[in-house]
């Protein structure tokens, strides 16, 4: 059984303050964004459309700039040493850094809106419009910042599911698009299904334990052995909720769909929320950890999530669309990464993501002009199967190597197995390094390559060391069949890949192309199940400029231009 490797203390009422503040300035915000002022508002009359909602978005810019602030002396404090329970909630380095990183995608999501709605002509319907945009950002933000600091597992499923619902209201923001209202709609099913499974979790531990505090429901688990059949059905019902609101075969399609939103709501959407299922198993790992079936089913979907959807992400050229396949592959692999005990590097992953994914879907524009500029130059010659052995060698000798000078650095080192694998990933991964830049360095690609495949190795394995002294370590092991299965699947995956690199055009590439493109045709079949159950409901007609005039598709909702 995992035990915890600090003491909790009580929370004094400033720290507590300041892990609230986040989630209440990001509230007081929603609740009370105002009007566009008299001067706006006569200009509007006059014919000039699209201006601002000033007081909404003042009241947004100031309260995710000083929610940023909380949230970072929230996080010296814990670096401080000022750890522990309290009031509900609970101050650690998990939740801290979590905090900050909601609040510093907040902060900049509320930045980039406000030019980004009126260049789309969002704003040509008006205050409404914008006030309700601006309300239900800052509610999702406030019910994100409740799901990273409470230590109250009710509270945690209520913050959770008040997260969806506000998120639903910006992935509806074109509620005229039949597209967007779909895509919403199956995520609206799939999130009410996780809220099911979160409930059920919460009465059964509950029922066990006679408590809802998370830290007690864990130091009870950690004095009772084994767990009882009760408990572990509520880890395999936390689990669930987890593949369902990571978006994990076959209940992925709605991450993909949910394109026709803005891309900020996307942007918070794929960095800040789809992963808070990543944040609420590191929560509960020591539970997680001592459940095998909740490893393996961990394991099993995240792997094949991640295999499949990496294989699919070959096949698309939208940009967007890309980059939700990307998060679909990426939650996958973090998903696996906690079924093998590795949350360490699950939160290592969940911080880097984010903060890639909320960088890549604003600056999707400057991603589509680099694509057409590669595009119009020439191309080089695909790489050999030498070329790949040679990758795959740099890629292992350099880890090897990276372990070999941190055990210097900090002897009696051990790297657990499934770091290994990891490791392992890692060193395929950079294979292609080497082929992008191989031709851009001339007679000094190699040592360079070397020297860069090095640097992130040991950079791997040092970010291990240092967030394991943050994360509930995993003192059992993961059965060596979990993490064998991991290093099969991405070698296969990686031979598929490099099939695909080197003979793009061959028999066996052009059959396996409609089966990928569609990603095995799961989300066709979910489609038909979940529709016959729950049909989607019909699309709005959006307002006019003019009034008494009602335009089911305004010229601008037709298309959106990627920004």
């Amino acid at each position: 059984m995992t035990t915890l490797t600090s003491q909790a203390t009580a929370l004094p009422v400033w720290q507590a303050a300041l892990l609230l503040a986040p989630a209440l300035l990001a509230g007081a915000a929603a609740v009370f964004a105002g009007p566009r002022t008299q001067a706006s508002a006569a200009a509007v009359t006059a014919g000039s459309p699209g201006l601002p909602a000033l007081s909404a978005w003042s009241a947004a810019r100031w309260a995710s700039s000083a929610a940023l602030f909380a949230a970072a002396l929230s996080l010296a404090a814990v670096v401080g040493g000022l750890r522990g329970n309290g009031f509900g909630l609970r101050a650690d380095m998990v939740g801290a850094l979590m905090l900050l990183l909601v609040a510093f995608v907040g902060w900049v999501i509320v930045r980039y809106s406000q030019p980004y709605l009126n260049g789309t002509g969002a704003g040509l319907d008006g205050e409404h419009a914008e006030r309700h945009y601006v309300r239900w950002l800052m509610a999702t933000l406030a019910a994100v910042g409740v799901v990273v600091t409470t230590n109250h597992m009710l509270v945690l499923m209520l913050a959770w599911m008040a997260t969806s619902m506000a998120l639903h209201r910006l992935l509806t923001f074109f509620n005229d698009r039949p597209a967007a209202v779909v895509a919403a709609h199956k995520k609206f099913i799939v999130g009410r299904a996780a809220d099911l499974c979160m409930l059920g979790a919460a009465v059964l531990f509950a029922l066990s334990f006679k408590t809802l505090h998370i830290d007690e429901i864990l130091a009870h688990a950690a004095a009772t052995a084994p767990l009882s059949q009760s408990v572990q059905a509520a880890v395999l019902l936390l689990v669930m909720a987890a593949l369902l609101k990571c978006a994990q075969l076959p209940f992925h399609g709605w991450l993909i769909q949910v394109m026709e939103a803005p891309t900020p709501v996307s942007a918070l959407l794929h960095a800040g929320i789809v992963n808070l299922g990543g944040f609420v198993l590191i929560r509960f790992a020591p539970l997680v950890s001592d459940v095998p079936a909740a490893q393996a089913l961990l394991v099993a979907a995240g792997t094949a999530t991640a295999v499949l959807a990496a294989l699919v992400m070959t096949t698309r050229i939208s940009v967007k669309v890309m980059l939700a396949w990307s998060t679909c592959a990426q939650m996958g692999f973090m998903l696996m990464q906690c079924g093998l005990g590795m949350w360490d590097m699950a939160l290592l992953h969940l911080l880097a993501h984010s903060l890639y994914k909320a960088h890549a879907f604003l600056s999707a524009g400057g991603s589509v002009r680099r694509a057409t500029l590669a595009q119009m130059t020439l191309g080089t010659a695909p790489p050999g199967g030498a070329g790949w052995t040679l990758g795959v060698l740099i890629g292992i000798s350099m880890l090897l190597a990276a372990k070999s000078a941190w055990s210097v650095l900090a002897p009696g080192m051990a790297l657990p197995p499934a770091l290994w694998v990891l490791g392992g990933i890692v060193a395929l991964a950079l294979v292609p390094l080497v082929h992008a830049q191989s031709l851009r360095l001339g007679g000094w690609w190699l040592p360079l390559l070397l020297l860069g495949a090095f640097g992130v190795s040991f950079a791997y394995v040092g970010l291990h060391l240092l967030f394991s002294t943050w994360v509930l370590p995993a003192t059992v092991q993961p059965p060596a069949a979990l993490w064998i299965t991991v290093a099969v699947a991405f070698a296969l995956l990686f031979a598929v890949q490099s099939l695909i690199r080197m003979a793009p055009q061959s028999v066996l590439v052009r059959s396996l192309y409609p089966w990928f493109y569609g990603g095995l045709f799961l989300d066709e079949k979910f489609n038909s199940i979940a529709f016959s159950i729950w049909p989607p409901p019909a699309p709005k007609p959006r307002p006019s400029v003019l009034p008494g005039v009602l335009t089911a598709s305004p010229p601008w909702s037709s298309h959106e231009p990627t920004r």
